[in-house]
């Protein structure tokens, strides 16, 4: 271990009782080089937050520290926004069942293991928020949720909620081979389709229902919590994140999402590229997944490295995705510097595992930048964070620290090693029942 390495590590640990209290105390991060996403890197900066909120980002010389701050010496370090992952299983979600090819009644929610250690895993990856996703077994296998990686006891200490309560998210749908099974599933890709539209017509005549009614319960057709969410789905209070490989499947997407009208995300898209300029005239994001091994599904045989470039420069916004554990989520920082080797530029592929992530899923104006009011999630790594030789050092969510690798504990989860997976259950993608990548 280098020697700076050691001052940094001590340094830090002599801070790591006042994570607890980062709500009530000012903690100061000053020297390190700042990219705060939405505006140009600082190269000698400070990070100033309190009370879970971002309060000054700017040039050492031009941010006041309080006097009762904890002022931590980052220089030499490099301090981005707290990563957010569009499309995850972690913490051992299940969703639909055998039992129907759309379900959209089905919640993520309901089946969230806060204490499964693929959370702690993300943290490690210097991911603060989640969209945690049912897998794509089915045509629709339920509603997503929307998770902030605190430490918590129950998945309420983690859930992200609207306005008025209710637990952000959106709705998993998939197409392509995936969902193919026997009856009552799709057997062909043109049966998946009409199966889709055919559900969807059964929720707008339930919505037409509801609106003739004009609150009079006599009236009323009967409840329904699943045409009830794609009601929510036709309404724009719930977006698609939509699974899709192959170039016919996404403009099947595309046809589909422009009769019905609802927000979309597109999810993978491995032959995205082979389609950019159609999914561009939709102005429909895509979440793509970086895989540079061989192998997986037929499909995805034309995956390229070059994805993100490509829909870039046609002027979609793009994302990226671990889809773990399809891909670690400790390797996300991976993704976007492959899509850099790619082609991509260098902000476009930071902006993809932040803000452009946080945009997909409503999220942009509390994460995604280091801009003043948000959020105080950050990550604070050892140096580029596209170097292969760079590690995550610490990660904060609402300004408590979620990771320190100074933490033996934490470490663990890092590096891997014996106990580390203890309790760990991965939702992985084709086998089965649950689907995902």
């Amino acid at each position: 271990m280098s020697s700076a390495r050691r001052s940094w590590l001590l340094a830090t640990s002599l801070v790591l009782a006042w994570s607890g209290r980062a709500q009530e105390v000012p903690h100061a991060f000053v020297g390190a080089r700042i990219e705060p996403v939405d505006a140009p890197p600082i190269e000698r900066g400070t990070l100033l937050v309190r009370g879970g909120r971002i309060v000054a980002v700017g040039p050492m010389a031009e941010v006041v520290v309080p006097d009762n701050a904890v002022r931590i010496d980052a220089a030499g370090r490099t301090i981005v926004p707290g990563l957010v992952c569009s499309h995850s299983h972690i913490g051992a979600v299940a969703g639909a069942d055998g039992s129907g090819p759309i379900q959209p009644e089905v919640r993520a929610l309901d089946a969230i293991d806060p204490l499964d250690p693929g959370i702690q895993k993300a943290q490690a990856g210097g991911i603060t928020a989640v969209n945690v996703m049912p897998g794509s077994g089915h045509l629709l296998s339920g509603q997503t949720v929307y998770l902030k990686l605190r430490d918590g006891r129950t998945v309420d200490d983690l859930v992200l909620r609207n306005a008025d309560g209710s637990a952000a998210g959106g709705i998993k749908m998939a197409n392509g081979t995936n969902p193919q099974r026997d009856p009552p599933f799709a057997g062909t890709r043109g049966k998946a389709a009409a199966l889709v539209r055919a559900q969807f017509h059964r929720a707008r005549d339930h919505q037409r229902k509801i609106a003739e009614a004009a609150g009079d319960a006599t009236k009323l057709p009967e409840r329904s919590l699943g045409l009830e969410a794609l009601i929510e789905v036709l309404e724009g209070k719930r977006v698609v994140h939509h699974h899709t490989h192959r170039q016919d499947d996404i403009l099947t997407v595309l046809r589909l999402q422009q009769e019905f009208g609802f927000r979309c995300v597109l999810h993978h898209v491995s032959e995205g590229w082979r389609v950019a300029e159609q999914i561009a005239a939709a102005k429909v994001p895509c979440s793509v997944i970086v895989i540079d091994s061989p192998g997986g599904k037929l499909e995805a045989a034309n995956l390229s490295l070059s994805t993100g470039a490509v829909l870039d420069r046609a002027g979609v916004l793009v994302g990226f995705h671990t889809d773990d554990g399809i891909t670690d989520s400790r390797l996300f920082l991976r993704s976007a510097a492959l899509a850099v080797r790619a082609g991509m530029p260098r902000d476009k592929a930071l902006a993809a595992v932040t803000i452009a992530n946080a945009r997909m899923l409503d999220l942009q104006d509390r994460i995604g930048t280091l801009t003043v009011g948000k959020d105080a999630d950050f990550v604070v790594l050892s140096g580029d964070p596209f170097s292969v030789h760079t590690r995550v050092l610490q990660t904060w969510v609402d300004g408590s620290k979620v990771f320190d690798f100074a933490d033996p504990k934490d470490r663990l989860m890092a590096m891997g090693g014996y106990g580390a997976s203890d309790g760990q259950a991965m939702s992985m993608c084709c086998f089965g029942a649950q689907g995902g990548q």
